[in-house]
Parts: structure tokens; C-alpha cells; sequence
């Protein structure tokens, strides 16, 4: 399994190069953005709708595979103290299932306040409702990954 909890492993165990994919996992969504090559720069990418587990992971693994990507991060929702719930369960079953699919390293970033950074930001740019409701998932995934690789270039990696 390659499943790291620390992001500094997680890192370690990254290919030089390689894109990168953010998850925003939801109840009805996962929010899916991606990085450059470089892992400079994160792009919300799409909305997969959740069905069964093998046909969300299935979607996962083709943009994986169609993007050659190096890893996946995941958006650990931690509650605002700091502490684990329920959600933070079920996004740590996701990746253990997950990691028995593919040998792509699989991480966790904190992703408290993303949806609400999401959401400002598509308020700033005057995104209509129903808009909104159909990107704020990709878009809150772009804000995780955005953070995982701003650490990245912090560190020189």
C-alpha cells in the first residue's frame, strides 16, 4: 500500500517529475483538479459523480492513467479543531481502497475551508448559482492541490 500520512513522506516517495491529481471527496462528488508536470500550478479539472466505489475509482484511474499522473492527494476534512470525524474515516477507506487498485502513491492534505475559499473565489469572478453548483467541487479539489504544491516548492522539492 502506498498510503502516506505524512506529506513529507509522501514527497519522499514522489518521481522527480509528474503530475499530481487533487481529490475533494463528497458524499455525491469528487471533485478532481491536476497539476503541470512541473507541479507548479493546480487546474481544476472535473466532477465525477459518485456511484459505486469501482466506478468512481475507475474514472480516477483513467484520468490517472491519461495524464500519466505521479500521485493522488487527498482532502482530509478535518473538523475546524483539528480532530478527525466520520468524513475523515471515509476518506482514509477511499485511499485504502484505492491504493489496492494502483501503485501511485496516495496522500492526505487538510482541506478545512476549502469549499469556503472555493466559493468566494467563484463569487469574486461573479459565477452564477447554478454554476457554481456544477464546479464548486473541482474547483475546492484545485484549492487542496494548490496547497500541497505550494509546500512543495517551499521545501525545493
Amino acid at each position: 500500500m502506498a498510503i502516506f500520512t505524512d506529506i513529507q513522506e509522501f514527497f519522499a516517495a514522489l518521481p522527480p517529475s509528474g503530475a499530481l491529481a487533487g481529490l475533494d471527496l463528497g458524499e455525491k462528488t469528487v471533485g478532481v483538479a491536476v497539476s503541470d508536470l512541473r507541479r507548479r500550478v493546480a487546474t481544476p479539472l472535473e466532477t465525477v459523480r459518485r456511484k459505486k466505489f469501482k466506478l468512481d475509482a475507475a474514472r480516477l484511474l483513467e484520468i490517472a492513467e491519461a495524464r500519466n499522473l505521479a500521485g493522488f492527494i487527498l482532502g482530509l476534512p478535518l473538523n475546524m479543531d483539528g480532530s478527525e470525524g466520520p468524513r475523515c474515516q471515509s476518506t482514509r477507506a477511499f485511499a485504502r481502497n484505492l491504493a489496492q487498485l494502483t501503485d501511485l502513491p496516495i496522500g492526505f492534505w487538510d482541506e478545512r475551508l476549502s469549499t469556503v475559499a472555493a466559493e468566494r473565489a467563484l463569487l469574486h469572478f461573479d459565477t452564477s448559482r447554478e454554476k457554481r453548483a456544477q464546479v464548486i467541487d473541482h474547483v475546492a479539489a484545485g484549492f487542496i492541490l494548490q496547497g500541497v504544491l505550494d509546500r512543495l516548492e517551499v521545501l525545493g522539492r
